[in-house]
């Protein structure tokens, strides 16, 4: 049965006129809410599907009843310990303006690269885990190391602890999500990041829990970059391996991550996680000051973004960023080209063969003018490098999941870690020095050809959702 083709046109237009008002009313972003605009009215019926599947933010609402604002805390979050160093004040003024979290000194740190030296001793802190032991990936496979952690995270359920598993609903495995189901087959309490077998009934490929951490007993903490694969692990010799970095965490800053994981875990399950079980209180210590930075989009701000940009806006002598993939927007790559104009040292390196042939069309698209203003774009050889770190001033220091693209940086939940530490930030930039390849120049993205150029140009608009 064909509909007539006046009746069809109605549809589309109702369809069409529904959307363009709620677009209207809830899209902040000019260009975004011009895209999906354009694309209703031009194909009202699939243009309507693809925004309710992907345009839609479906969480927003419940995330806030799930995290009040707290006014008191909030202007408390922006006070700066005694004696901190007055060349970082503002930085670390905003940043607690934009988190509503206080900057906690006593933080101690541990780099562990790729799952060689990540896993091993996070296996082990799962071993001897006492009262609660909590894990949050966006991918968790079954294979050999995922394997591994399915027996450390049973066992330690066996012996009485208290055990919550977070998988990314997508990052997972959307259908089979084989880590999870092998997980709860053995009794370990489990849970799917916004999951649903129906693609209607969820934000698809969008709103993902992009967050790594593990936290043991509330007192220690294991974060960063990396996901639960082979991959990671270099002596398996993985058909597409992935370099990447990750750290252990102690001190008075592990009760943010723990914060942030619980309220993660209520907002899937609605299980309020007991204080004295996964967050003790955590005695004052001598170390580095700290901070968690999480954002999503059930937040009214983008803050790793907006502390990414207080960071650029605050640097006097250089930036540093490492980044897997790197399409920022107009706002974030005026801020670099600015701190480049003014004298600032501004390096950026991604990996020399990405793994998302989109992405490396685009970010070649993307990235000129940053090359004309004297930012410095490096190529780091392979094997693909996943780790998402950033410099400046030798002193400030940000680690966690966020990478430099917009997917991150605004449709993503995301989790990092603010650090004011030089000998973090002399490791980190030790790393990123060893890590550079070529730099990409000028001449070589003028010297594409123009078939090349269209298509680059062209990922490009596809650069909020890449």
């Amino acid at each position: 049965m064909h509909l007539r083709a006046d009746v069809t046109l109605a549809i589309g237009l109702v369809l069409a006129l529904g959307v363009t008002i709620h677009i209207l009313l809830t899209k902040r972003e000019v260009a975004s809410a011009v895209g999906w605009i354009g694309l209703v009215w031009f194909a009202p019926i699939a243009g309507a599907v693809a925004y309710a599947l992907l345009g839609v933010n479906r969480v927003k609402r419940r995330a806030r009843q799930l995290r009040p604002q707290d006014d008191e805390a909030a202007a408390a979050a922006e006070a700066v310990p005694a004696g901190f160093g007055a060349d970082f004040e503002s930085l670390a003024r905003g940043i607690g303006s934009i988190t509503g979290r206080p900057l906690l000194e006593g933080t101690t740190w541990q780099a562990y690269r790729n799952g060689d030296e990540a896993y091993p001793p996070m296996l082990a802190a799962i071993a001897a885990a006492q009262h609660s032991v909590g894990l949050s990936s966006y991918i968790f496979r079954n294979d050999l190391w995922g394997g591994r952690f399915i027996e450390a995270l049973t066992e330690a359920k066996a012996r009485g602890v208290a055990v919550r598993v977070l998988i990314d609903g997508i990052g997972g495995g959307w259908l089979l999500s084989r880590a999870y189901h092998r997980l709860r087959r053995h009794g370990v309490t489990a849970a799917r990041f916004m999951h649903s077998p129906l693609p209607w009934r969820m934000p698809f490929l969008n709103l993902r829990s992009h967050k790594k951490v593990l936290l043991i007993d509330g007192v220690i903490a294991f974060t960063g970059g990396m996901n639960i694969a082979d991959e990671n692990v270099m002596a398996t010799r993985p058909r597409h391996p992935v370099q990447d970095l990750h750290f252990r965490i102690e001190g008075p800053v592990v009760a943010q991550l723990a914060e942030a994981f619980a309220d993660d875990w209520a907002f899937v399950t609605n299980e309020d996680l007991d204080d004295a079980v996964w967050s003790p209180a955590i005695p004052a210590r001598s170390g580095a000051p700290a901070r968690v930075i999480d954002s999503g989009p059930d937040e009214d701000i983008q803050k790793v973004e907006f502390a990414a940009l207080q960071a650029v806006g605050c640097a006097r002598s250089s930036i540093a960023v490492m980044t897997p993939y790197f399409l920022p927007d107009e706002r974030m790559n005026t801020a670099l080209s600015l701190a480049a104009m003014r004298g600032v040292a501004v390096d950026v390196i991604i990996p020399q063969k990405g793994n998302h042939t989109m992405v490396n069309w685009a970010t070649r698209a993307n990235i000129g003018p940053l090359l004309q203003e004297g930012v410095r774009i490096w190529r780091s050889p392979p094997p693909f490098h996943h780790t998402k770190i950033m410099v400046v001033d030798n002193q400030w220091c940000l680690i966690g999941s966020c990478n430099w693209d917009i997917r991150s940086f605004r449709l993503n939940f995301e989790l990092c870690l603010e650090v004011y530490d030089g000998d973090l930030a002399a490791f980190l930039s030790a790393l990123m020095q060893r890590a550079r390849g070529p730099a990409l120049t000028q001449q070589e993205l003028e010297s594409r050809s123009l078939p090349v150029r269209l298509r680059d140009a062209g990922a490009r608009l596809m650069l909020p959702y890449l």
